[in-house]
Formats: structure tokens, sequence, C-alpha cells
């Protein structure tokens, strides 16, 4: 039975050139597949970072950023001591509003004054203050999965000198 159906799977796939076969065994037809090769999801990716800004879905932006789902918003914050809530009000107006903010604060990390928690907490958002290149790859693999999560990160050269 399996044999005859690998070699049905066999014929197929030398008619169609999506995907290929490993000659190793016969159950080997998805190890060369990549289920997020070329898709557009239309939602942001964060695909790298320097000292200024960041590259998101191929475009450079420098700057502090705010990105959640499909969008991106410039922000006001410079370095950590400059993150309060006026600065993150934005979030009282989403809606949905995000169930998770993830704060990357440059390259250390610094603890999340008392106010910030407490805004955040009134408008039932969670948080999770972390550097800024451990913040743009959670944010990275919960967008993917369509969760509702925003990140705001302050480039990785911010430092409260």
């Amino acid at each position: 039975m399996m044999r005859g159906l690998a070699q049905g799977i066999r014929r197929c796939a030398a008619s169609s050139s999506t995907f290929r076969l490993s000659r190793r065994r016969s159950y080997g037809i998805y190890e060369d597949f990549d289920v997020f090769l070329g898709a557009q999801t239309g939602r942001v990716r964060i695909d790298g970072y320097d000292s200024t800004g960041f590259i998101l879905n191929g475009a450079k932006y420098e700057g502090s950023l705010i990105c959640l789902g499909k969008l991106v918003l410039r922000w006001a914050p410079r370095k950590p001591t400059e993150i309060t809530p006026e600065s993150l009000s934005i979030f009282q107006l989403l809606r949905p509003a995000p169930e998770l903010l993830i704060l990357g604060q440059g390259k250390t990390i610094l603890p999340t004054r008392p106010e910030i928690r407490a805004f955040l907490k009134s408008n039932n958002i969670k948080l999770e203050a972390i550097d800024t290149k451990n913040a743009a790859s959670t944010f990275n693999f919960l967008n993917e999965e369509g969760r509702q999560v925003a990140v705001a990160m302050l480039p990785q050269g911010s430092t409260d000198d």
C-alpha cells in the first residue's frame, strides 16, 4: 500500500515543479517545504535593526517605533527615561487593544516605572520589558501567529547616559 502511494506521488511530482520528493525515503515529501516562503500576510515584520533605527518589511525607519499587526508608527522617546504613560497614550485609542505590549529598551533592560505598569494595566494590556533585540524577535513570532501584540522599540543605540 505505502509503496503504491509513494509511486503515485512520484508520478504527480514529476509533472509538477512545486515541490521535490526526497529520494532517501518515501514519506519525505515535505522536507523542502517552507510554509512562510513567499507568504504575503500584510503584517509588519522586523527584518533588522542597528544603532539608529529598524528595517521593517524591507524599508529602513530611523528612530523609535511602535508596531502592531499591520501598522507602524513613529514614537517620540529616544531613551528609556523618556518612556511615560503619555508616550504610550495611543494604546488608549486602539481597538481591539493589544493583549501584550513588548517594550524594547535599547541594549539595556531597566525596571519599568510603576506609573507605566498602572497605565497599561488600566487598559488591560500586559507588559514585557526587554532589550530591543529580543523585543523584535518576540514580536515577529507572536505577530506572525496573528496574536494581538504590539511592540514599542527604542533603537539599539539608545541609552540613558
